[in-house]
């Protein structure tokens, strides 16, 4: 038994996986891990795990559009599902739906696509940046007609949705709003409530 006074960390384990711009997309689909990971053309993004707060919205959120994805013929899926952008690029939204859920997007292991895409903004610099500007042009790029940024920080939901190729500047909804969806234009969910959720 190895006393914790000379406890160093295992850095061999590392040697186990490839380096960073070598993997490959088999190697990253077959990573198995409790860690969000995300892949870009053969490097893979470890990132932080989400707060308490930011697990509440996404049960939030979840719930209510899983109960009207229900309804509608839809289906709704939190993180940890892959969204292949492209080939060797793949995000994992905080929440995705379709509205039909027999779209050939869908598939077991990821999907292909999706209609609604939702990003919870963490609070690091590197996170916002990749929530606010990075992702909303990989989204764009292949045409998820609505992207939804909460941020909880500036307490505002951002709704941007496609006006031909390109995202339109989009609906600021402050907390004392109804966040209104074109998209799913029957859907109506109070801000205080998305930033209150516990």
């Amino acid at each position: 038994m190895h006393s914790p006074e000379v406890a160093t960390p295992v850095w061999r384990i590392a040697t186990l996986f490839p380096y960073q711009g070598a993997w490959s997309e088999q190697e990253y689909l077959a990573l198995e891990t409790n860690r969000r990971v995300e892949f870009d053309d053969g490097f893979v993004e470890v990132h932080d795990a989400p707060t308490d707060q930011h697990q509440a919205i996404i049960l939030y959120l979840s719930i209510a559009l899983n109960e009207f994805a229900l309804q509608t013929g839809g289906v709704v899926r939190t993180a940890g599902l892959r969204l292949r952008l492209w080939d060797r690029k793949y995000r994992e939204p905080d929440i995705v739906l379709l509205r039909n859920r027999d779209s050939s997007l869908r598939q077991e292991n990821f999907w292909d696509g999706a209609d609604l895409a939702i990003e919870v903004v963490s609070q690091s610099l590197e996170d916002r940046e990749r929530d606010l500007v990075t992702k909303r042009a990989e989204y764009e790029r292949v045409g998820i007609q609505e992207y939804w940024i909460v941020d909880s920080e500036q307490e505002t939901v951002t709704v941007l949705s496609l006006s031909g190729d390109v995202y339109s500047e989009g609906d600021l909804f402050g907390r004392g709003d109804i966040v209104k969806s074109p998209l799913l234009p029957e859907l109506a969910l109070p801000v205080a409530e998305i930033l209150d959720a516990n």
